[in-house]
C-alpha cells in the first residue's frame, strides 16, 4: 500500500527526497527497508530518531563499508563460522518455471562490527547480514547465484530478516508492476506542470482501494474495468 510520496527535484535524486518523505510518516516501531542508493548515515539517523529500525542494502557505492562487510563474511566462511556467534535461516520457493533458494546469515556480536571502518557513523548499528540467493531455471537448465549484504539497527532472528528483505523486493511486483501493467503508467503522456504528480497520487489511491476490495477474485486490471462498467461495484471499491 502506498502511504506517501515526494517528488524528486530536478537535477537531484532519491537521497534528498527520502528524508522529506520519512518526515511525513509516523514510522515508530516500524522496520524501514531501503535500497543501496539510500543507504546513507543521515537517513539511518533519521529513522532511529523516529523510534524505528532500518535494514539497508550495501553495495559498491558505499566504498569501504561494502569492502569491509564482504571481507568479514568471507573470513567467517573460510573458518566455517568456527567460534562465530551467528543465526541463519533458509527458504525454498518454486513457481513461475523457476526454483529459488535463499539463505541468510546474521551476525550481531559487537566485536565484529568494529571491523567496519565506518561502523561508528551508523546510528544504532546492530546486525550485519549476508543473503545468498540461488535461482534455477529448469527449462533453460541455468543457475544464477547472487550475494547481497545489509546492515541494520534491528535486533531480530535470521528468519525475520529473511522475511523482511524478501518483502522489500516484492514491492517491485506488488506495486510498480501493477502501476505499469494495470494503469499503463509508463505510457502516460501527461507531462505539464503538476499534472504528473497529481495523476500519480490518484493512481496510488486507486491501487490501494482496488487491493483492499476482496469480493472479486480477479486481477487489478480487471477490477479497474469492472469498476468502470458497474457502478455498484465501483461503490463497493470506493466505500468499502
Amino acid at each position: 500500500m502506498v502511504l506517501g510520496q515526494t517528488k524528486v527535484a530536478e537535477k537531484s535524486n532519491e537521497i534528498t527526497a527520502i528524508p522529506k518523505l520519512l518526515a511525513q510518516l509516523d514510522i515508530a516501531d516500524c522496520v524501514v527497508t531501503v535500497d543501496a542508493l539510500n543507504t546513507q548515515t543521515a537517513i539511518a539517523q533519521q529513522i532511529v530518531d523516529a523510534q524505528a529500525n532500518y535494514v539497508m542494502a550495501v553495495k559498491g557505492n558505499q566504498g569501504n563499508l561494502y569492502e569491509d562487510i564482504q571481507l568479514l563474511f568471507e573470513g567467517f566462511e573460510d573458518a566455517l563460522y568456527d567460534q562465530v556467534s551467528y543465526d541463519t535461516a533458509c527458504m525454498t520457493n518454486r513457481g513461475h518455471d523457476r526454483e529459488e533458494y535463499r539463505q541468510v546469515w546474521v551476525v550481531e556480536d559487537p566485536a565484529y562490527r568494529e571491523y567496519l571502518r565506518t561502523h561508528d557513523n551508523w546510528a544504532n548499528l546492530h546486525s550485519l547480514i549476508k543473503l545468498v540467493t540461488v535461482r534455477y531455471l529448469p527449462r533453460e537448465d541455468k543457475m544464477k547465484t547472487t550475494t547481497r549484504y545489509f546492515i541494520s539497527s534491528w535486533q531480530a532472528s535470521a528468519s525475520e530478516f529473511l522475511r523482511v528483505i524478501r518483502t522489500h523486493w516484492q514491492i517491485e511486483n506488488g506495486l510498480h508492476w501493477v502501476l505499469d501493467v494495470a494503469f499503463r503508467e509508463d505510457d502516460s503522456r501527461i507531462r505539464k506542470n503538476h499534472a504528473p504528480a497529481n495523476m500519480a497520487i490518484l493512481r496510488h489511491i486507486a491501487t490501494n482501494l482496488l487491493k483492499q476490495e476482496r469480493s472479486a477474485q480477479i486481477g487489478i486490471s480487471n477490477k479497474r474495468k469492472r469498476a468502470g462498467w458497474d457502478n455498484d461495484y465501483l461503490e463497493s471499491v470506493v466505500c468499502p
